[in-house]
């Protein structure tokens, strides 16, 4: 009825005045969506210089011409529109603006493991998410799907497990928790399962020597753990799991913000193995009784306005470990014949803090201060061999950052100090020891992301066992084309080998320790001494409209100074100092791609040639395989964010042939052959997310069930001449399956 009488009464008008006018008014939106009237809208009959414009209220009225026909109608910041005058009123008319933005959620899948095509260093980092694709207890089981880091059981009594890369161990790594060394010393061994997986964010990998900020110990690479922030973490979080061989753990961590810019965490780990398993029947349990309590109280300030940001850590931890025979009691056994048994009780604490600041009006200069100290206190006996280490180390770190000119040239500059204690006791001898070195260093770097760029460092540190040194290091990249990247890498290592601590697993055996004095200062050794130079390329492309990765790399080690690890006579090992070669040669192609709409495969094929000149002859490293493939599948029914989807992994790792050490002087039952068989291993797992806060995971280890045949030699005579338990090229344990659940607040 209003659009009948509005109509009568402009019909009615322009009778009256002999005239018809084509009337009506024009609107548009704000930012925020709300509706507003336009004002001074310029209204234009098409094709010609007739117009009029709207008044404060958006309302407009022009005379109306046949010849005609459309109206143009027009405004600063809309976009114009034309209207076909068909009636006396047109009513509202809305105007689009020139760039109508409407809410619009992008989402992208990122990989992850990810390979930075503008980082100058080859690092590889891993977030969070691929560390729950493995049962992921701690920072040792972190890496099963990752073809980076190849993951090893040390021994057949121990469970221990170690991490290799390059084709070396992984005390020629360095290990650092947000950049400040963390496993190292007395720690080498176990100190991974020391490292909840749940506190873990993300994990950077540096293959090559790393910078000089970080010291002069690395030779083969760098990993770093960052744990999560307490201003950026959920709220709650909750994990619990269980296995097949009565392992169970819990993993808890909850936070509170007292404002923006103060919140702290608290973190708890605890851990339980109270099954005797010996699936193998050699009498001897295939994996150690265990159990661990883990505490963590972590703060975090920070002011970005101000520019200051600050973490405060405090770590407590208490690990017991029981192996050996299955009737070992310790209160009854212990140093008898009865049975063989081993026990290894480790108290550890630690108290770190960084204090960080950006200069609010200079945003590209700042400095840092990093220190820790631990306390690592280790009794342990295996047998009749008594190993007993105390470790407190203190370290800390002075960094600044600036530009030269431009942002274009950084430098990086430091002084760092490290102060490392031992008290350490091998049966009834007693190695005692203090280290401590002061080092400063500067580190350059020219940033250009379309072409050259590089990072020159350089450090001198002064130590008291290891004298005065200069360790440099230089990576470099190249752009040769478009989403590509070509590395170059190459420095120099040093490092006290800590012979005990790192190979604690040859205490399991009937092995006589030989130290073959030469004329160093560390248990009569020299220091070792490498260099390392890497060179890499990376091409990502899109093949069939979906993402693919090819990446090649090649490292080569070569030691000036190494000690040896000589097991070639099988009633003995020996330490002593490198007179001839040693080298690592290291080779690794990855190909990551979308097969399929969330699917996606991850392949790695890596020769790793390890060569060493022994007092016997030059022979390659006993229990490494030459080739190894990775294969590693993961689909995802994920369609829309925070709904019930499912994640589904499975990992394949194919391993070569090893060169055993040699047994040739056993008698014929305790022989083995020159080389093992390769195997396989094939992991899997499956993820229900019923929502953004619980989730609920099924999964197995070693689902082919490969395991070694005799991993412990004469079983049925620990305490005689050929007791070893340090062969092992396969794994002690059968298939595992694993149950566990996840929440989230």
């Amino acid at each position: 009825m209003r659009l009948l009488k509005t109509i009568f009464l402009s019909l009615f008008t322009s009778l009256v005045s002999g005239q018809i006018n084509i009337s009506g008014t024009v609107l548009g939106y704000n930012n925020d969506r709300k509706e507003i009237l336009l004002s001074d809208v310029n209204i234009v009959w098409l094709n010609s210089t007739i117009g009029t414009s709207t008044n404060s209220a958006g309302e407009f009225s022009i005379p109306f011409k046949k010849e005609y026909g459309k109206i143009v109608i027009s405004y600063v910041g809309y976009q114009s529109d034309t209207i076909v005058a068909n009636r006396p009123n047109l009513g509202k008319i809305w105007l689009r603006p020139d760039k109508e933005l409407e809410e619009v959620t992008v989402r992208k899948k990122l990989n992850p493991i990810q390979k930075s095509l503008f980082n100058i260093q080859n690092v590889v980092t891993v977030d969070s998410r691929e560390m729950l694709k493995a049962a992921c207890c701690n920072l040792s089981e972190s890496f099963e799907t990752n073809p980076t880091v190849d993951v090893n059981i040390s021994d057949a009594i121990t469970g221990a497990k170690q991490i290799q890369m390059l084709g070396l161990n992984s005390p020629y790594l360095l290990f650092t928790q947000e950049n400040m060394p963390s496993i190292r010393g007395a720690s080498q061994i176990y100190g991974l399962s020391f490292i909840p997986g749940s506190w873990i964010e993300s994990i950077q990998i540096t293959k090559g020597s790393g910078s000089v900020l970080n010291g002069f110990e690395s030779i083969s690479g760098q990993i770093n753990s960052e744990l999560v922030k307490p201003l950026s973490d959920k709220k709650l979080f909750f994990n619990t799991y269980a296995n097949n061989y009565e392992r169970y753990e819990v993993n808890t961590r909850y936070n509170y913000k007292f404002s923006e810019n103060l919140g702290t965490g608290i973190y708890l780990h605890a851990n339980l193995r109270n099954g005797s398993i010996d699936k193998n029947s050699d009498s001897f349990l295939d994996t150690p009784l265990s159990r661990q309590i883990n505490f963590m109280n972590r703060w975090q300030f920070l002011d970005p306005e101000k520019g200051w940001v600050s973490f405060f850590n405090v770590q407590y931890l208490l690990d017991d470990k029981q192996t050996g025979q299955e009737d070992f009691s310790p209160k009854r056994d212990k140093f008898t014949n009865n049975y063989w048994g081993s026990e290894v009780n480790t108290d550890r604490f630690d108290v770190s803090a960084k204090l960080g600041y950006v200069f609010p009006e200079l945003p590209y200069q700042s400095f840092g201060f990093q220190t820790a100290y631990s306390n690592h206190d280790q009794n342990s006996y295996y047998g009749f061999n008594l190993y007993d280490i105390q470790h407190k180390s203190f370290y800390s770190n002075f960094l600044f950052n600036s530009i030269i000119g431009s942002t274009q040239h950084k430098f990086k500059t430091g002084l760092s100090f490290n102060y490392d204690s031992f008290y350490e006791t091998v049966n009834a001898e007693n190695y005692d020891r203090n280290d401590n070195s002061v080092g400063v260093f500067f580190e350059y770097t020219y940033d250009n992301l379309e072409k050259l760029s590089f990072v020159a460092g350089i450090r001198m540190d002064s130590h008291n066992r290891l004298n005065t040194f200069i360790t440099p290091r230089l990576h470099l990249r190249y752009a040769l084309w478009k989403q590509s990247s070509l590395r170059f890498s190459i420095g120099r290592g040093k490092r006290a080998a800590d012979i005990f601590a790192e190979n604690q697993q040859l205490f399991a055996s009937s092995r006589k320790i030989n130290l073959l004095h030469n004329t160093g200062n560390v248990y009569s050794l020299k220091p070792e001494v490498a260099w390392n130079s890497g060179i890499g390329f990376i091409q990502k492309l899109f093949i069939a409209n979906r993402a693919f990765d090819f990446s090649v790399d090649f490292n080569r080690i070569v030691f000036i100074d190494q000690v040896l690890i000589d097991w070639e006579n099988p009633r003995e090992v020996s330490f002593y100092n490198l007179k001839g070669k040693s080298f690592s040669n290291s080779l690794q192609i990855d190909l990551n791609y979308e097969i399929i709409q969330n699917l996606d495969i991850r392949a790695t094929y890596k020769n790793n040639n390890v060569k060493l000149d022994y007092n016997s002859g030059s022979m390659t490293k006993p229990l490494q395989s030459n080739h190894r493939f990775f294969v590693n599948l993961n689909y995802e029914t994920f369609k829309k964010y925070r709904e019930r989807h499912w994640r589904m992994d499975l990992t394949v790792n194919w391993q070569g042939k090893q060169r055993l050490p040699n047994t040739s002087k056993n008698p014929p039952p305790y022989r083995l052959p020159k080389f093992s068989e390769a195997y396989s291993i094939v992991n899997s797992q499956l993820t229900r997310v019923l929502n953004e806060k619980f989730e609920i995971y099924l999964g197995g280890e070693n689902i082919t069930n490969t395991t070694q045949k005799n991993s412990i030699l004469a079983t049925e005579d620990p305490f005689g001449p050929y007791f070893d338990s340090t062969l092992l090229y396969k794994p002690v344990l059968g298939h595992t399956y694993y149950l566990g659940l996840r929440y989230k607040l």
